[in-house]
């Protein structure tokens, strides 16, 4: 207990404890709507990231492919056959 336990003195103690309690209720509800955001845009980023892998693996595909399909220097005739 504090030395000063007169009724003015445990109101105003009170009074600044449930001051402090609605600030870091405030800020609480904050932090979880930030939460909430990050966890929304990394759920669109790990999305894109899928989308933008996918992509890159069939353009490997395709490239490889047309390197398959086209014929290199070694596969052509000499001019003068």
């Amino acid at each position: 207990m504090h030395d000063d336990d007169t009724p003015s003195a445990i109101e105003t103690r009170l009074t600044a404890l449930e001051s402090r309690y609605a600030y870091q209720e405030d800020w609480l509800d904050s932090l979880d709507q930030a939460i909430a955001t990050q966890e929304k845009r990394l759920a669109q980023l790990e999305r894109m990231n899928q989308l933008m892998q996918g992509k890159l693996r069939e353009q490997q595909r395709a490239l490889q492919e047309s390197d398959i399909a086209t014929p290199g220097p070694d596969d052509e005739r000499p001019p003068h056959y």
